[in-house]
């Protein structure tokens, strides 16, 4: 078994499922770029409300600051067992700080979907305000409707609207492009598809691990 992955695909396709579900079969590390902004926001420090602010907008982190949040989580000692980077990175550039930075990958992993599945796995989505949760009121709906089980109030993200979404999946495939061929061209890549059920998926990302 690899101790050193990239998962990577767009927006919904499920790749943080399969990540937490490896990484606790395997004992790695599960290192996603999500939850470390999530769990950023809710420190007060100045950088926290800078992140918040960004994410309230539905705006991208800036890459500098997505990358000290980063190498900061893999100095923890768990990640010595191996680990997932989940989501990370997204673009070339992104790709090339990793290798600056001397973090090691064995094998990266690139889910995909169909668009119309991707759309409404995301359209669904309800983040809540305080706690950050996210549901989906198509495949994990809240018990009371429009609210977190922590009391917040849920609301749909501006950038998870249908007409935006689209646009983000445009934009991912463009951005993901060279990313994807420059880690094809290492030899160091293999596709997996994220349509169907969870359990669908993970057989053949296990499948696709064996077969690099």
């Amino acid at each position: 078994m690899f101790r050193r992955l990239v998962f990577l695909g767009p927006p919904g396709v499920g790749k943080g499922t399969q990540a937490r579900r490896l990484a606790a079969e395997f004992s790695l590390a599960h290192i996603s770029t999500g939850d470390i902004l999530r769990e950023t926001i809710k420190q007060n420090t100045p950088l926290a409300q800078k992140v918040r602010s960004y994410m309230e907008r539905g705006t991208l982190v800036p890459d500098e600051v997505v990358l000290d949040l980063l190498l900061e989580r893999m100095r923890q000692p768990d990640v010595r067992r191996g680990y997932i980077l989940d989501g990370y990175p997204r673009n070339i550039k992104q790709a090339y700080d990793l290798e600056k930075a001397g973090v090691a990958v064995e094998v990266v992993v690139y889910f995909y979907a169909d668009e119309e599945t991707l759309i409404k796995r995301i359209s669904g989505r309800r983040t809540c305000r305080l706690c950050w949760r996210v549901y989906n009121i198509y495949y994990d709906p809240p018990k009371v409707d429009g609210r977190c089980e922590c009391g917040g109030e849920l609301f749909q993200r501006s950038d998870d609207r249908e007409d935006v979404v689209r646009a983000r999946l445009t934009e991912y495939e463009q951005k993901t492009s060279p990313l994807v061929q420059h880690y094809k061209g290492k030899g160091l890549l293999c596709e997996v598809d994220g349509g169907g059920t969870p359990e669908d998926v993970y057989r053949r990302l296990l499948q696709a691990i064996e077969a690099v």
